[in-house]
């Protein structure tokens, strides 16, 4: 049996020429080597580039598919919004039908005020206040100082909130009536409440083209 340094010796006396020549061990050994090294350069050369290229290509897969099923369910869920924004064109229309036209206002005040004769109040103050406009409605506040039970001022603000126009009551504070006032005492119970009770009417076309137009030259001075 030859000894490693024997075959050692012998590797090194090989003929790469003649490869023929060689002994069996040294030519299974070169056959394997070359097959390591052409496997080796196919991984390299050929497989790795491919396989990055499918990685991509199954990134980009997944990108798409997941833009087609948003888009899907945006088609499946278009008529579901078509009927909410239906929805909400009449609810907009219902509550703009509760704010009165400028004609209408002196009425909604009455409203008020006769609000506040069947509640029983005494009304010290009723100061309407300059409008506030908004983008398509106008703010009315009104200043009001009533005077009356705890249980009066509940119906009169219940009887506000049934009014078919829309009436808020801000800024509420509730103190005891000063004594001597409608001949009556601190201890009878009688209250005074001063809030602001917020109307609101819509702005026709007229006035909103009027409000448009007040902005423009303002936007025009900022730049």
């Amino acid at each position: 049996m030859k000894s490693a340094q024997d075959i050692f010796e012998e590797l090194q006396s090989l003929d790469p020429q003649n490869p023929g020549a060689w002994p069996l061990y040294a030519r299974i050994g070169a056959i394997v080597i070359l097959a390591a090294a052409i496997i080796t350069a196919s991984w390299f050369f050929l497989v790795k580039p491919q396989l990055e290229q499918l990685k991509v290509e199954q990134a980009t897969e997944a990108k798409l598919r997941t833009e087609f099923e948003t888009k899907q369910r945006k088609v499946a869920n278009l008529d579901a919004y078509k009927d909410q924004l239906a929805e909400m064109e009449r609810s907009f229309g219902s509550m703009l039908r509760q704010l009165p036209s400028k004609t209408e206002v002196a009425n909604l005040l009455n409203d008020i005020s006769q609000t506040r004769v069947a509640s029983s109040l005494e009304e010290e103050l009723f100061r309407p206040a300059g409008e506030v406009p908004k983008d398509f409605y106008a703010e009315l506040p009104n200043q009001i100082v009533v005077i009356g039970s705890y249980h009066e001022m509940g119906e009169f603000v219940s009887g506000i909130a049934a009014l078919p126009r829309i009436v808020t009551i801000e800024n509420v504070d509730i103190k005891p009536a000063d004594a001597g006032r409608r001949g009556a005492s601190i201890t009878s119970g009688n209250l005074r409440m001063q809030a602001i009770a917020k109307t609101y009417r819509y702005l026709d076309d007229e006035e909103i083209a009027e409000q448009e137009a007040a902005k423009r030259p303002a936007k025009r001075g900022r730049r």
